[in-house]
C-alpha cells in the first residue's frame, strides 16, 4: 500500500478587529519615534499573523521619498488591549535606496595605492606559503658539522631564498591566469593584429623561474608594453623583426592645392586696407 502525504492548506488568517482599528495607537507610536511633523497619512494595514497587524504611515521627510513608517501592533490571547511591538522606517517600491554595500576588499583597486599607503596581505593568504626563514639552530657546534649561525642565511640570500614567504602554487596559478588572460596575453586585440609574437622579438627579456616559461618583459621603449610582463604569444606592431615596406619609407608628394574652393590672388591685387592676410602663391 502506498501512502501519499498531502499538505494541508493553511486557512486565511482573519484580521483582528482590535488590531486593525488601532490606527491612533500606531500613529502615536510613530510620532513618538520620528516626531509629530514626520508622520503623514495612514496608508493601510497588513495582517501579519493571528492578532498581529502592521500599520503603514507616509513619511513627510523630504530625504525619504517613497519610504513609510511601519508600526506593528499585537493583541495577546483573550486580552482586550492592543500593544505596539515594533516601529520602523521601511522603503517602498519607489523609494530611493543607497547602492548595495560592497566590502572594502572588493572595492579596492591597485591604482588606489598611493605613496606612503600600507596594504598588508590578508590573514592566511593562500597566495603565500612560508619560505626559508634563515634559522640555523644555534651557534657553531663541531658535533653538528661546524656550521656557524647565519652562514646558511648568507647562502640563502645569494640564491634569493631569504624571504619569509614566497608564492604558493595557488598564487602562481592566479598570477599566470591574470597575466595570460589580460591585456598583455594572446587574446588582446593588439596581439591578434600583430605581425609576429613576442617569443621571436629581440626586445623580449626572459624571466627566471617557472613563470619564465610563459612570460617575459618587454624592453622596447617604443612599444606600448615597455617594462611590462607579456606572454610569449603576445605581440604588437613594434616587433624587432618587422621590416617596413618601401612605399612606407618613400617621401610623400607635395600637397595639391584646391583651385575650386580657393581663389589664387597676388598681394598686389589686395585692397590697401587689408592687413595680416596670408597669401598663397600658385607656386606653393
Amino acid at each position: 500500500m502506498v501512502v501519499t502525504a498531502t499538505a494541508r492548506a493553511r486557512k486565511p488568517i482573519a484580521p483582528d478587529a482590535a488590531c486593525v482599528e488601532a490606527v491612533d495607537l500606531a500613529r502615536a507610536a510613530a510620532q513618538q519615534e520620528a516626531g509629530s511633523s514626520e508622520v503623514g497619512e495612514h496608508l493601510g494595514a497588513e495582517v501579519e499573523d493571528e492578532r498581529l497587524v502592521t500599520h503603514r504611515f507616509a513619511t513627510k521627510n523630504p530625504g525619504y521619498v517613497g519610504w513609510h513608517w511601519a508600526v506593528t501592533v499585537v493583541r495577546a490571547s483573550r486580552a482586550k488591549d492592543v500593544t505596539v511591538t515594533e516601529v520602523v522606517l521601511l522603503p517602498g517600491d519607489e523609494a530611493v535606496l543607497a547602492p548595495p554595500w560592497v566590502p572594502w576588499a572588493d572595492r579596492f583597486r591597485p591604482e588606489d595605492l598611493g605613496p606612503g599607503d600600507i596594504l598588508p596581505p590578508p590573514e592566511n593568504d593562500d597566495r603565500l606559503v612560508p619560505g626559508y626563514t634563515g634559522e640555523t639552530g644555534g651557534p657553531f657546534d663541531p658535533a653538528e658539522g661546524g656550521v656557524y649561525d647565519g652562514e646558511a642565511d648568507l647562502v640563502a640570500d645569494e640564491l634569493g631564498l631569504g624571504r619569509a614567504r614566497v608564492l604558493s602554487p595557488v598564487g602562481r596559478a592566479d598570477t599566470t591566469d591574470r597575466w595570460y588572460l589580460g591585456d598583455r596575453g594572446p587574446e588582446a586585440p593588439i596581439a591578434a593584429a600583430a605581425p609576429a609574437q613576442c617569443a621571436t622579438c629581440g626586445f623580449l627579456l626572459p624571466m627566471a623561474g617557472s613563470l619564465g616559461r610563459v612570460f617575459g618583459v618587454c624592453a622596447n621603449d617604443q612599444a606600448p608594453d615597455d617594462g611590462r610582463v607579456v606572454s610569449y604569444d603576445h605581440g604588437c606592431g613594434a616587433h624587432s623583426e618587422v621590416v617596413a615596406a618601401p612605399a612606407a619609407l618613400a617621401e610623400r608628394p607635395r600637397p595639391v592645392l584646391d583651385h575650386l574652393a580657393h581663389d589664387l590672388v597676388s598681394r598686389d591685387d589686395l585692397p590697401a586696407d587689408v592687413a595680416d592676410v596670408e597669401v598663397v602663391s600658385a607656386d606653393d
